[in-house]
């Protein structure tokens, strides 16, 4: 199946800021996140975007303003791959809630996370995945199972969405990192995904690309003894 480049949005104003901004209105680019979205642009270049998906907040769509400027590509938007729903959460300050009792349980058992009047972590892995993996087949059906196609969302999910294709528990999710603008890359098989970037926040990406040549060939499903794909 297809090749999917997981974009967390650029650095927000609430990045940084002490506060769990979550799905509150408002909360739009830094200008350092201007920077990081502009310079999306050139770290994709050698990567030929099939298609694009967001999550509906305005951070993400800033974040793919100049991308798809650039490539002349209308986005797909996609609530499922939407910020966490942090509840009664959400606006509060972080080092008033390290003093929840619930704040541990995010970190140590997150699966069993559920926020106050909002969503449980364990019910956002299985939105995004199955999100994801739907995105993911309807862009093979179109393009082939070579296609590369991007999806902006936020740090959680994106992670939530990781554990999935790496077989980690969601308890363990904690453990990966996704910082603002960063890709990791995932590609889905008939068998199994294999990821092969994570939270990379370096330059070309064209090493994720298929050879042209290959693009239209059906993709192998088995890892080659000695680490590669």
């Amino acid at each position: 199946m297809a090749t999917v480049i997981l974009l967390r949005h650029a650095r927000s104003t609430a990045n940084g800021s002490g506060v769990l901004a979550g799905r509150a209105p408002g909360v739009g680019l830094a200008d350092s996140g201007v920077v990081q979205a502009e310079k999306l642009v050139e770290r994709l270049a050698g990567v030929p975007v099939d298609a694009v998906v967001t999550s509906p907040m305005e951070r993400c769509a800033q974040t793919l303003a100049p991308l798809l400027a650039a490539r002349g590509l209308e986005p797909v938007v996609e609530p499922e791959l939407a910020e966490v729903e942090y509840g009664e959460w959400t606006g509060k300050e972080i080092k008033d809630l390290l003093k929840e009792p619930l704040w541990q349980v995010v970190q140590q058992h997150p699966s069993a996370a559920v926020f106050p009047g909002g969503e449980g972590l364990a019910a956002v892995q299985a939105r995004a995945v199955a999100a994801i993996r739907a995105h993911d087949a309807r862009v093979t059906e179109e393009f082939g199972p070579r296609a590369v196609w991007v999806a902006c969302s936020h740090g959680d999910v994106i992670k939530a969405v990781l554990a999935d294709a790496l077989g980690v528990h969601l308890d363990g999710f904690q453990r990966i990192v996704v910082d603002p603008a960063s890709v990791s890359v995932v590609s889905y098989t008939p068998t199994r995904p294999f990821v092969l970037r994570v939270n990379d926040n370096g330059g070309d990406l064209s090493g994720v690309v298929p050879p042209p040549e290959k693009r239209d060939e059906e993709p192998s499903s088995d890892a080659v003894v000695g680490g590669t794909t």
